[in-house]
């Protein structure tokens, strides 16, 4: 079995996070997804590339401001 896997309370965490952003990411400029738990680290995925991709962003932006 992989060992590679984060602990389990940043699984829901991440896993509240992405719902969050599939259920409201239209008040942030991003089309709104829809929510399920297999994309969930899936780098195969859409979905989560752009929750990703968000995050990315908000990071960028917050560094910019300073």
């Amino acid at each position: 079995m992989a060992q590679n896997f984060p602990p389990v309370e940043k699984i829901f965490d991440d896993l509240d996070e992405f719902r969050n952003f599939c259920a409201y990411g239209w008040s942030d400029g991003y089309t709104s997804h829809v929510f399920d738990e297999a994309n969930l680290y899936n780098e195969r995925s859409r979905v989560w590339q752009a929750f990703v991709n968000s995050k990315k962003k908000a990071k960028r932006f917050k560094n910019n401001r300073r």
